[in-house]
């Protein structure tokens, strides 16, 4: 980044960048707190994530893609307890001020917002002498008792799955030089790792029909078996039914293995729900164009197995993302 310019202050930079309209039912920005409504009889949902540069996102990252992927995990977090967006804070700590990328953050993180229907309503900004980094909370509502929790798991339940596995995961190793230079592979995973695209409508329909869910984020084995310990259940997983992203077929096994069952960033939608819901789930998943995979069934066991094609268990594979790990 440029160094800064003295004339520029953080009210510039807010009034510049971050300052566009909101519904006429909030308040925003230019108070002490925002003001959102919420419907009677419904439930706040609340989530916030930040990204740090180096960490969870490259120096080099495009700021309009960026911008995007800022709101858009968090969004997928409430897209897992199938709330609607009502409203989000942004808190951005930078070097210095660059207006070329302040420019491009703004307009990538607006541009998912305007989607969304989720206005920025405030936040802060300051300077952070060492690196980026960025913090938004999120605000949904649902329909009162009837969030998609963790804790929500039925025995017999399937294990559905939206979207595809891996293509995060590899453009990472790809970008981080982990595997070998492959431009055509780069170009066909990149999206799925610098804007992903969680699905935000088909979530919303699921209250009433689904049980529990939650966010891939972190790995397919172990954000399940968050959704396993805090419903005291087990799983069987079924391997050949797991949604491996096309581009990675010609990857080695043990590539494809790491991609489907560790893989991080992948912002989709793992959720249970009784068999008899498989027609109307499937029928939502087509009526907004979202892939979905029925991947498992929930047990009254206590572990997560993982069932190859040939009905033998697999035993070992490696863990998910871990945030402090060095």
């Amino acid at each position: 980044m440029p160094l800064a310019k003295p004339h520029h202050s953080e009210f510039d930079l807010i009034h510049r960048y971050f300052s566009r309209p909101v519904p006429a039912n909030v308040l925003g920005g230019g108070d002490d707190c925002a003001l959102l409504p919420i419907a009677a009889g419904q439930q706040l949902a609340i989530s916030t994530d930040t990204l740090i540069e180096g960490r969870h996102f490259l120096p080099e990252s495009n700021p309009l893609h960026l911008g995007h992927k800022a709101l858009a995990v968090n969004l997928s977090d409430l897209a897992a307890m199938g709330a609607q967006p009502v409203g989000c804070l942004l808190a951005l700590s930078v070097p210095n001020i660059d207006p070329a990328w302040l420019e491009g953050f703004s307009q990538g993180f607006y541009a998912l917002a305007e989607q969304a229907q989720c206005p920025l309503v405030g936040g802060d900004t300051t300077r952070n002498p060492k690196q980026i980094a960025i913090t938004v909370t999120v605000c949904g509502q649902l329909v009162a008792k009837q969030a998609l929790r963790r804790d929500a798991a039925q025995i017999g339940d399937d294990i559905w799955l939206t979207g595809q596995l891996g293509a995060a995961y590899i453009a990472l190793q790809l970008l981080n030089k982990v595997l070998p230079a492959d431009a055509q592979m780069l170009a066909a995973t990149r999206g799925a790792l610098e804007r992903p695209e969680p699905p935000l409508l088909f979530a919303r329909q699921l209250p009433g029909l689904a049980h529990a869910a939650i966010d891939v984020s972190d790995g397919l084995v172990q954000d399940l078996k968050h959704v396993l310990a805090a419903s005291n259940c087990g799983a069987s997983l079924y391997y050949e039914r797991l949604p491996l992203h096309p581009a990675l077929v010609s990857l080695a096994k043990n590539w494809q293995q790491k991609a489907l069952l560790s893989g991080g960033d992948v912002y989709q939608l793992c959720f249970t729900a009784a068999p008899k819901q498989r027609e109307r789930l499937q029928q939502i998943a087509k009526q907004h164009n979202i892939s979905l995979s029925r991947i498992g069934q929930i047990d009254s066991g206590s572990q997560l197995r993982i069932i190859l094609p040939d009905g033998t268990q697999l035993h070992k594979h490696e863990a998910g993302f871990d945030h402090f790990d060095e």
